[in-house]
């Protein structure tokens, strides 16, 4: 039976009588399980705190760092703006290489759980996996210089100093970008006379006259400054894919100047440089196969410019719709060609960007 409140008597003073009774009393109350003393009832369960009092501390925790960044920022702004432009720039660009790496891991883990090829992929999902591999592929080379003790401090004086050589284009301003896609495109195009002079070395090495003929007067177009038709390349695509001119029987400086041009690194061995630029131009044309069965019009402005710089075209100072006309131009012979032609693939850099309409010289 459980225990009520217990009730104090009180005892006159002065030895008055007191009426005969128990010195305390207790009072029955249903539902208390122990003695209160005279103090208010407890609750008879421990109380936690809810979980929207944690969801709340955590919301005004988040608002209250925001608030307390914007102002770290207008004090850099106002104080420091040439040192808030890195800043700003490099906050920016890690948020967006997190969200990148986001996008790969989700496209990996569908292509494992549906089986799915890279060249099954759509376009935009193709192209994002093979940026961000060579985004890592740079990064890489920061994070293994930064290995031993106290070389971090090193690897941010040469971030600094070398943004081009050693950060990806997420680190970039928007004015950095500019002048460095103008640095990489002027150095590859000055591999485009190497390789008109390898090609004109082996026109006397292909069998047929008709086509050593015709393969003279494209190289001394390209030279006089027009720009070649696609029937002009067409009607050699079979002598890119036999001896002088497959990728396999190219000839050392000719591969390393292809190299250039593809804004890949020549100081290899001739064995990985082929491997490479084989490589690159499978999954090029992959891309090209991809962005066909999607079609140009739905490509934003920047990935028609992105797209056709990777193809070789100086597309940052040219027109959108210049750069959608060429674009087309090139899908329209890389879908025509085999695997086995793919070395045209890789002239065509020099053949259809050098005198293109609009673009600098």
């Amino acid at each position: 039976m459980a225990l009520s409140r217990v009730c104090w008597r009180s005892v006159p003073l002065g030895g008055a009588a007191v009426p005969p009774g128990p010195l305390f009393s207790l009072r029955l109350q249903p539902g208390r399980r122990s003695p209160t003393w005279g103090l208010p009832p407890r609750p008879s369960r421990l109380h936690l705190s809810p979980k929207g009092d944690v969801k709340s501390f955590v919301s005004s925790f988040v608002a209250k760092t925001k608030v307390v960044n914007e102002k770290y920022n207008r004090f850099l702004e106002r104080r420091f703006p040439r040192f808030y432009v890195v800043y700003s720039a490099f906050v920016k660009g890690f948020r967006m290489l997190l969200a990148d790496a986001k996008k790969a891991r989700r496209i990996k883990t569908f292509m494992s759980q549906k089986k799915v090829m890279f060249h099954q992929l759509s376009y935009r999902d193709m192209e994002h996996l093979r940026q961000f591999r060579r985004d890592v592929t740079k990064c890489l080379f920061l994070g293994i210089i930064s290995i031993p003790p106290f070389a971090n401090y090193l690897v941010f004086l040469l971030m600094y100093l070398y943004p081009r050589q050693l950060l990806i284009q997420h680190f970039w301003t928007s004015k950095q970008q500019l002048e460095f896609l103008d640095i990489y495109h002027a150095r590859r195009k000055q591999s485009h006379p190497e390789i008109l002079n390898c090609l004109e070395k082996a026109i006397p090495l292909i069998s047929n006259t008709a086509l050593q003929r015709h393969f003279t007067q494209l190289c001394n177009k390209v030279q006089n400054g027009a720009h070649p038709g696609l029937n002009d390349l067409l009607l050699l695509k079979k002598c890119f894919s036999v001896y002088p001119l497959d990728i396999a029987h190219l000839s050392v400086p000719h591969i390393k100047a292809l190299s250039r041009a593809m804004l890949l690194t020549p100081h290899l061995p001739s064995v990985l440089l082929r491997y490479r630029l084989n490589k690159h131009t499978t999954v090029l044309h992959q891309l090209d196969k991809a962005l066909k069965r999607l079609g140009t019009g739905q490509l934003t402005a920047q990935e028609v410019k992105s797209a056709c710089y990777l193809r070789g075209l100086d597309s940052t100072h040219l027109a959108e719709d210049w750069c959608r006309v060429w674009l087309e131009e090139w899908l329209q012979l890389s879908c025509s060609l085999k695997n086995a032609e793919m070395s045209l693939l890789l002239h065509a850099v020099v053949f259809l960007s050098t005198n293109y309409h609009g673009t600098r010289h």
